[in-house]
């Protein structure tokens, strides 16, 4: 087995804190780049955020910042400048998620940068982009939710608009942010790489967006997290919990009515046919809930995911990192040697011939003499 990393040889600055700019430098440092992250002589908040500790390692910290390498600079410094250039003069890229007149200030853009490496790339992760009237308001994760209509279209439409359950703009961002970079790379060109996370989740709402902006839809909240197209697709409660059921075929649905013993609904035109069916949206759902409720929620799995009817428990966070299919992936690791038990989910993607190597998150300025050469702060 190779233990060369698809970006073995690739050298990562990383001046970011939180999530957004972490999570991007916690993807390549997966696929064997090696990421370099730049402190202040506080640290990355994300170090004390949670109250979870495991030896000296905070579990939020640690669940972004495995394998990495830590160095205290103070960017504002002559010296701390001077340091961020000796690294930048063999580095690939730099990845910051600050406001853009921190990124601006600290010399963390294309413009500033390139003076130590013609061919570095400059990712600046930010709420609202470089530039425009937004640029420096402040952008969060929640604010962000709230202002592209997230919020608006998660939960019930009888109850409050509804952020989703993880931070799904930061780590969304920090994703967009890593395929920007490693386009940048491939091309072989230095450049500034601008990613805002509101642009984001406009992208993410494609299809949502699409019937606004082609059909003047006026896009809103489904009841318990239905399709808005798709019937049936949604949750519906069971004997003792909740089902998710998606049936997008009517070869499926019929499968379905069969197996459930309601062959009547393949040949009734409100149910017979998906546009039938969404068309009659709350007399098949009311149908199928009815029937849904005579019997527990892991006895209808047994029955239809058999026949080829996507259907699932609804079930919890601790439910899927103790269950099977995270078993049979291997997707809870042990971080560093196993000498601590200090815990996290693997990298989402896999490489034939390449495993990664979880390193511990690194303890603040642990390699600045690895780096450096020598400790400047």
């Amino acid at each position: 087995m190779s233990t060369a990393g698809p970006l073995d040889g690739i050298r990562i600055i990383e001046v970011g804190h939180m999530l957004a700019g972490p999570y991007c430098g916690l993807m390549l440092a997966d696929m064997g780049a090696e990421v370099i992250k730049i402190e202040t002589p506080e640290g990355d908040i994300a170090r004390s955020v949670s109250p979870h500790f495991i030896g000296p390692h905070n579990a939020y910290f640690a669940s972004l910042n495995r394998s990495k390498k830590s160095v205290v600079l103070d960017l504002a410094s002559a010296d701390g400048q001077e340091a961020l250039g000796r690294i930048a003069e063999t580095s690939h890229a730099v990845i910051t998620n600050l406001r853009p007149s921190a990124i601006r200030k600290l010399g963390l853009t294309y413009d500033a940068m390139r003076q130590w490496n013609e061919r570095i790339v400059c990712v600046a992760l930010t709420g609202y982009g470089l530039d425009g009237p937004h640029a420096d308001s402040p952008a969060y994760d929640y604010v962000i939710q709230a202002l592209t209509g997230v919020m608006a279209l998660t939960g019930d439409p009888d109850a409050p608009p509804t952020k989703a359950g993880y931070s799904a703009v930061d780590n969304s961002a920090g994703l967009v942010a890593a395929v920007g970079l490693l386009a940048k790379i491939v091309q072989g060109q230095g450049g500034q790489v601008d990613v805002a996370m509101y642009d984001v989740m406009l992208s993410q709402l494609n299809y949502l967006a699409g019937a606004v902006l082609n059909a003047g839809e006026t896009v809103a909240r489904q009841a318990d997290s239905s399709h808005p197209y798709v019937v049936p697709a949604q949750i519906f409660p069971t004997a003792d919990g909740w089902l998710t059921l998606f049936i997008t075929h009517d070869k499926f649905w019929k499968i379905f009515c069969d197996e459930v013993g309601h062959s009547e609904w393949t040949t009734d035109a409100r149910f017979c046919t998906m546009a039938g069916r969404r068309a009659h949206r709350t007399e098949v759902i009311a149908a199928i809930a009815q029937l849904l409720r005579g019997a527990p929620a892991a006895e209808w799995v047994r029955r239809l995911v058999p026949l080829g009817v996507v259907a699932a428990e609804v079930g919890t966070l601790n439910d899927a990192l103790c269950g099977d299919i995270a078993t049979a992936r291997r997707l809870v690791v042990s971080l560093g040697d196993g000498s601590l038990p200090l815990q996290a989910v693997a990298s989402p993607i896999r490489f034939d011939g390449f495993t990664p190597r979880y390193g511990l998150p690194p303890l603040l300025n642990e390699h600045a003499d690895e780096v450096l050469g020598k400790v400047v702060a």
